[in-house]
C-alpha cells in the first residue's frame, strides 16, 4: 500500500474512530487509531502514517498540543483537523500553526475524501519538489567543469572547479556586466574564501572601482571595518546570509553609506565558497529622511506653539496627542479619555464636537467653559476638525480651544452693566418721580411757612439722595474699577449679622441653619455691605439647594475659622450637588442650574466682590452629596485695592 494512504486517526470517542476507521478503510487508506494525542505519539514511530486526522478537544493531550509536537518532531506529515461549529476559531488558530485542512462535525464521507485528496496531493508535490531538488543538486556536481583562479596574492594556489553551471551564470552576470544584477540598482560584488573580490557589476566599478585584485576590506572605510562588522567574513563563519549597515569607501574617499545583505554560496560539500553582496546605497534615503524629520520637527514646532489648546484624539475618544500648551496648562491626557480629562464626565458629552465631526465629517464649533491644572476656568472657543487617511476615511479629529477668557470678561461686564442700567431704569424714574414730590412738599411748607412741612420734606429729600447716590457708586462699581468702602470689623460680629439676615429666608424654606465659628476670630478689613450681599447669596443658593431632598438632609451649616493672615468663611449644604460640568460653570455670567428661577447674576457678582477683597473661593460638590463653598479673605486690605 503507498505511504501517503497511510492514516493515523486520533479521537477520544471509540464509536468515531471506529465507524470513520470504517469509511477510511473503504477509501483506500491503512488505518490505525488513538484515544488522544499521547497515544497517537507512541504509535507514530512504528506506524509512519503520512496523515494524521485529530479531533481539536481530547483529554489528556488535545489536537493543537499533538499538530505542535508532530510539527517540531514530524514536519512532512500532515495534519487534518476535526472540529465542531462551536471551536471554528480553534479550527482557523490550527491553520495558521500550519494545519493542512479542518473538517467540522458530523463528518461528511464527501468532504472527507475530498479533504484528504488535497492533503495526498500536497504530499505528492512536496515529495516531487525535495525530488526535483536533489536532481538539481546532482546536475550542479555534475555539470561543474571550469576553474576560477582567484589567489593573486599568494600566487600559490588555485581554486578547483566546484561550481555548477548555476554559480558560473551568477558570476558570469556580474562580471560581464549583463542581466539582471547589472540591472539593479544596487552595487553587486561576489567574495570567495580568501575574502577577495572575484567579481562586481558596473555600479560598484563606477561607484567604488575596478574589482580586480581587490581585497574585501577595501571596500570600506578604514575607520569602519572591523572583522566583526563585515558581513561577508561573518556569512563565511556563520554560514547564514546578513544585513547590515556598512559604509563603503568610494572612488575619491567619498563615504557611501549603505544597507547591505549577503547571501552563501555553497559548493557540492555544503561549504561557504562564494559570497554575493548586495549593497543599496542609503545616501538618498537618508538625505529623504533628514528632509522628513526637518518637516516633523517644523511641523511639531507649529503644533507646539500655535496660540491654542490643540488635542488630537482617536474615534474611541482617547487622547492621541497634545501640543506643548496643553500640556502646560492641563493635565496629562495621552491615551486617556477625552470626556474624563477635559469635563470629568463618564459617558460623552451630548454636544460632543468629535461625535459630530466623525458622524458628518464637517468642522464644528461651540463656546465652553474648561478647568486648568491649577483649578483655573478658561472660555474657550472649541473648533473640532476631521483628520482624514490615504483612503479618505476620518482617522482622528483634531480639537483647537482658543482662549477668550478676556474677550468674555469683559463683554461680561458690558452685558452686566447693560443689565443693571435696564433694571435700574424704573427705579431711577421712580426716585426722580419721589424728589420731584419732596421738592414739592419743600416748597410749600416754605411758602407756607410750616416748619413741620419743611422738616418732613427735607427728610424725605435726604433719604431720596441717599438712594441715588447708592444707586450711582453701584452703577460705577461694574462700570470700571472702583476703591472698596473698607472698614475694620469684627468677625464674629458681623458674620453672626450675616446670619441673622438669612434665618428668616431657611425658615420658611423650612431649611436648618446652623452657625459656628471659632472663638477671638479677631477682626478684618472689608466693605461691609458688598462681603455681606455675597455671603447672602451663597447662603441663599445653598438654602435652594436643599430643595427636593429628604428632610433629614435639609440642612445649611454657615461657618468660620482664622488663621494670623485669613479669615476662613465655609457654607455648606446637604442639598443635590453638582456635577463636574457645572461646577466648572457656576461663576459665569447668565449661567444658572435653578432653570427660570435663577438670573445667571448672583454668583458671578458674589464671585467678583470676594476676587475685589483679594480673597479666592474653593468649590466641593458632588451629585447628591452636596456642596461646600470655602471662602478665603485677608484681615488685611493692601494701600491700593485691585
Amino acid at each position: 500500500m503507498n505511504t501517503d494512504r497511510k492514516l493515523l486517526l486520533v479521537d477520544d470517542e471509540e464509536g468515531i474512530r471506529r465507524f470513520l476507521g470504517l469509511t477510511l478503510e473503504d477509501m483506500g487508506y491503512e488505518i490505525k487509531t488513538a484515544e488522544n494525542g499521547r497515544v497517537a505519539l507512541q504509535i507514530l514511530e512504528d506506524f509512519q502514517p503520512s496523515i494524521v486526522l485529530t479531533d481539536i478537544k481530547m483529554p489528556v493531550m488535545d489536537g493543537i498540543e499533538l499538530m505542535r509536537r508532530l510539527k517540531m518532531d514530524y514536519p512532512d506529515i500532515e495534519v487534518v483537523i476535526i472540529t465542531g461549529h462551536g471551536d471554528l476559531e480553534l479550527a482557523i488558530e490550527a491553520l495558521k500553526s500550519e494545519a493542512a485542512d479542518f473538517i467540522t462535525k458530523p463528518i461528511n464521507d464527501d468532504v472527507l475524501e475530498i479533504s484528504l485528496n488535497r492533503v495526498r496531493e500536497k504530499i505528492v508535490m512536496k515529495r516531487q519538489l525535495r525530488d526535483y531538488t536533489e536532481n538539481l543538486e546532482r546536475l550542479v556536481e555534475e555539470k561543474t567543469q571550469r576553474i576560477v583562479e582567484l589567489e593573486r596574492q599568494t600566487a600559490a594556489g588555485q581554486m578547483v572547479e566546484k561550481f555548477s553551471d548555476f554559480l558560473s551564470s551568477i558570476s558570469n552576470e556580474v562580471e560581464d556586466r549583463t542581466g539582471l544584477f547589472n540591472e539593479l540598482p544596487c552595487l553587486v560584488s561576489l567574495h570567495n574564501q580568501d575574502l577577495q573580490v572575484v567579481a562586481c557589476n558596473s555600479l560598484f566599478r563606477e561607484r567604488i572601482g575596478d574589482c580586480n585584485g581587490m581585497h574585501t576590506h577595501e571596500m570600506y572605510t578604514p575607520e569602519s571595518f572591523t572583522e566583526s562588522t563585515c558581513p561577508i567574513q561573518e556569512t563565511f563563519r556563520t554560514g547564514g546570509g546578513q544585513r547590515r549597515k556598512i559604509t563603503l569607501a568610494g572612488k575619491e574617499k567619498a563615504a557611501i553609506p549603505v544597507t547591505a545583505h549577503t547571501s552563501p554560496i555553497q559548493d557540492k560539500s555544503g561549504e561557504v565558497g562564494l559570497v554575493l553582496c548586495i549593497a543599496v546605497d542609503m545616501t538618498e534615503l537618508s538625505r529623504l529622511r533628514d528632509e522628513l524629520l526637518a518637516t516633523q520637527r517644523k511641523y511639531q514646532r507649529l503644533f507646539d506653539e500655535v496660540p491654542c489648546y490643540i488635542t488630537v484624539q482617536n474615534p474611541d475618544f482617547t487622547v492621541a496627542e497634545t501640543n506643548r500648551r496643553f500640556k502646560e496648562k492641563f493635565n496629562e491626557a495621552e491615551g486617556l479619555l477625552c470626556y474624563h480629562e477635559k469635563k470629568g464626565r463618564e459617558a460623552p458629552c451630548p454636544d460632543c464636537l468629535m461625535l459630530q465631526t466623525l458622524q458628518d465629517g464637517e468642522s464644528h464649533q461651540m463656546e465652553t467653559v474648561v478647568t486648568t491644572r491649577e483649578g483655573e476656568q478658561l472660555n474657550v472657543l472649541a473648533i473640532s476638525s476631521p483628520i482624514r487617511n490615504v483612503q479618505g476615511e476620518i482617522h482622528q479629529v483634531i480639537e483647537m480651544y482658543t482662549d477668550i477668557t478676556e474677550i468674555r470678561r469683559l463683554q461680561d461686564h458690558l452685558t452686566s452693566l447693560g443689565i443693571m442700567l435696564g433694571s435700574m431704569s424704573h427705579g431711577v424714574k421712580g426716585l426722580l418721580t419721589a424728589l420731584d414730590g419732596g421738592m414739592y412738599r419743600l416748597e410749600s411748607g416754605l411758602k407756607n411757612n410750616h416748619p413741620d412741612q419743611v422738616t418732613d420734606a427735607l427728610d424725605t429729600l435726604k433719604n431720596i439722595i441717599g438712594k441715588v447716590r447708592k444707586l450711582v457708586l453701584d452703577i460705577l462699581y461694574y462700570a470700571k474699577s472702583r476703591d472698596l468702602d473698607i472698614q475694620d470689623l469684627d468677625v464674629m460680629k458681623f458674620l453672626s449679622d450675616t446670619a441673622e439676615l438669612i434665618r428668616p429666608r431657611a425658615a420658611k424654606a423650612d431649611v436648618q441653619l446652623t452657625f459656628r465659628t471659632e472663638d477671638n476670630l479677631g477682626s478684618f478689613e472689608i466693605d461691609a455691605a458688598a462681603l455681606s450681599a455675597a455671603l447672602v447669596n451663597f447662603l441663599e443658593n445653598a438654602i435652594d439647594a436643599c430643595e427636593g431632598v429628604e428632610d433629614t438632609q435639609r440642612h445649611v451649616e454657615f461657618s468660620a475659622s482664622a488663621t494670623p493672615d485669613n479669615v476662613v468663611i465655609m457654607v455648606k449644604d446637604q442639598g443635590q450637588g453638582m456635577d463636574k460640568e457645572t461646577r466648572d460653570k457656576i461663576f459665569t455670567l447668565f449661567f444658572s442650574s435653578k432653570g427660570s428661577k435663577g438670573t445667571g447674576l448672583g454668583l458671578f457678582i458674589s464671585n467678583q466682590t470676594i476676587e475685589k477683597h483679594g480673597g479666592s473661593i474653593a468649590v466641593e460638590s458632588e451629585p447628591g452629596k452636596g456642596s461646600t463653598f470655602t471662602i478665603t479673605l485677608p484681615r488685611k486690605q493692601p494701600t491700593t485695592c485691585p
